[in-house]
């Protein structure tokens, strides 16, 4: 007789994962992270409770295993729009629009995550060790979107906005999250209009004049790093 808590083999093991972890999202979004447990979890997956924690010894180690999968899902599309679109706001706007279009199912749920955002020692804090490999992903991509047009971003500020941008999409998705208007079109209207002032403050900070001001930009990711001595 088969042990219903005996992991399945390679393979099939891929796909009960991938049960559980569609089950788990599902829940979330219908009635919240914290209030969901591990055992309604094994439920909808049609799995033994032991063969869930198996797989995944706590809801955050769904969340993460989220992350990482939007991360796979994501890349390829964040990969076609750089290849298809040419100029830095036009870049920029592009991914930003590949990132909330396929958030937005999860919209409510990673809501529910928002509190622990601001606690970096917390597993699923966005600014944390455990999220690391993903952010420095989220960040190359856009770093990608500067190739072709780094040549007019000074060159003392050039290695810190791919980390700026990534802030800046950080805000945008917690002012999303928050955002009532009706089809977050609010959110919308703010993503267009600061991506032109970003971009054009972006040019003027090129001017050998602004000097001053750019060292102070990067004393201030470097001090968000965690490496202000460096500054």
């Amino acid at each position: 007789m088969t042990n219903p808590d005996q992991p399945a083999p390679k393979g099939k093991a891929d796909e009960t994962r991938s049960r559980i972890l569609n089950a788990a999202l599902d829940l979330f979004r219908r009635k919240g992270f914290e209030q969901s447990t591990m055992r309604e979890i094994a439920s909808e997956a049609h799995v033994a409770l032991g063969n869930a924690y198996y797989y995944f010894d706590s809801k955050e180690a769904l969340v993460m295993a989220f992350y990482q999968r939007a991360g796979d899902e994501m890349a390829p599309r964040v990969e076609e729009v750089l290849q298809e679109v040419k100029g830095l706001e036009k870049r920029l706007s592009a991914i930003l629009a590949v990132k909330f279009e396929y958030f937005e199912p999860n919209r409510t749920f990673l809501g529910a995550l928002l509190r622990h955002a601001a606690d970096p020692e917390h597993p699923l804090s966005p600014f944390g060790e455990e999220t690391r490999r993903i952010r420095e992903r989220d960040i190359e991509f856009f770093a990608r979107a500067f190739e072709g047009t780094r040549g007019d971003m000074p060159k003392d500020l050039a290695p810190h906005l791919p980390k700026l941008l990534w802030l800046y999409q950080m805000g945008l998705i917690l002012f999303w999250i928050y955002d009532r208007s009706p089809n977050q079109r609010r959110t919308t209207v703010l993503r267009e209009k600061s991506l032109d002032l970003l971009t054009s403050t972006l040019k003027l900070l090129s001017i050998p004049l602004l000097r001053p001001m750019r060292k102070r930009i990067v004393e201030l990711v470097l001090a968000a790093e965690g490496d202000e001595a460096h500054a």
